[in-house]
């Protein structure tokens, strides 16, 4: 198994108080966020969400996983937070047939599990918080279909077995399904590993003639920052690439001209809002966790909390930098 990181944080806070008196919180609840790639900006960014709700709640927040793509890796650290008995799981699905088995255990347990970023929606996860990624694919589809002119071959990278790259590629065809001009060249599953993407688009950007590459689309957060940097050393800014989500390196390709553009999520948000909902069900709990609360018409739960997208380009690029550089 990868490495696995740890970051516990226990903060203190006044907490909300019961009219007896007693506060409602103690650093005795242990919240856990549970992942794949903890170094990557996009997880460190979903953490800092995490940790900051449960800093104003008073309760102590756990961020757990492999420091790569590696779902068994994602698996031992889920493990090892069921064992720890906590007061609630926020975790994100690389490989539903890896990690649904262990969800099921920890709500069969009684342990309260929330699903963010890609889902395990035949699990028995309460519900999902994330993008709504078929309508972030199709977002990005008449993006693309409007950059080509119409006309052009693009090829994909993607994660493959990954509920949200799958959902993000089904929009992408939907709008690429009238344009009878676009061809789909390939589409590349990098399994994790950004070099991947990096070898990948030197070989498809050197294509000439009726096999030249006019776009390269990344699903995912690590082959954007690695496709820029093939396209600034061979010069092919004539070339449309879209990537995904707000890495600091991506958005200063945005400004350097060699991205057009990226679709943000907001996996602060995920993870600020993931803890506070995870709260709630941990002090107000429904008479049964083991429930298929998706097919209930009284269900306490929504099926789904779309967190949002939006496009980030030269347009509005600066905004999004400030932002970062503010966060930080």
């Amino acid at each position: 198994m990868k490495t696995m990181q740890r970051i516990a944080v226990s903060a203190l806070a006044l907490g909300l108080v019961f009219a007896s008196g007693c506060k409602r919180h103690s650093l005795k609840e242990t919240y856990y966020l549970v992942t794949n790639n903890v170094n990557l900006p996009y997880w460190q960014t979903a953490a800092s969400g995490f940790i900051h709700a449960a800093s104003q709640l008073g309760v102590t927040a756990n961020v757990v996983g492999p420091e790569t793509y590696d779902p068994q890796g994602e698996l031992a650290a889920l493990k090892q937070a069921v064992a720890a008995k906590p007061s609630g799981i926020l975790i994100s699905v690389p490989d539903v047939a890896v990690l649904q088995p262990e969800i099921n255990a920890a709500i069969d347990a009684g342990i309260p599990v929330i699903t963010m970023d890609s889902d395990a929606a035949g699990s028995k996860r309460l519900f999902f918080i994330g993008t709504n990624n078929l309508e972030a694919g199709r977002m990005g589809g008449r993006l693309l279909v409007q950059k080509l002119g119409g006309k052009g071959n693009v090829v994909f990278f993607t994660l493959g077995g990954q509920s949200n790259t799958e959902e993000r590629l089904k929009g992408f065809e939907d709008i690429l399904a009238t344009e009878p001009n676009i061809h789909i060249a390939d589409v590349v599953d990098i399994k994790g590993d950004p070099r991947v993407a990096f070898d990948k688009s030197q070989q498809y950007l050197a294509q000439t003639g009726a096999k030249k590459i006019n776009a390269i689309v990344c699903l995912e957060a690590s082959a954007g920052k690695q496709v820029a940097e093939v396209v600034r050393r061979m010069n092919a800014q004539d070339r449309t690439v879209i990537t995904w989500d707000v890495d600091p390196d991506v958005l200063d390709a945005i400004k350097g001209g060699m991205v057009d553009a990226t679709i943000a999520q907001k996996p602060y948000t995920m993870g600020y809002y993931g803890l506070k909902v995870l709260d709630e069900v941990y002090h107000d709990p429904p008479k049964t966790l083991n429930e298929d609360y998706a097919a209930d018409p009284f269900s306490p739960y929504p099926v789904f909390i779309d967190t949002g997208t939006a496009v980030v380009d030269k347009e509005n690029v600066d905004k999004y930098m400030a932002a970062a550089a503010q966060n930080k």
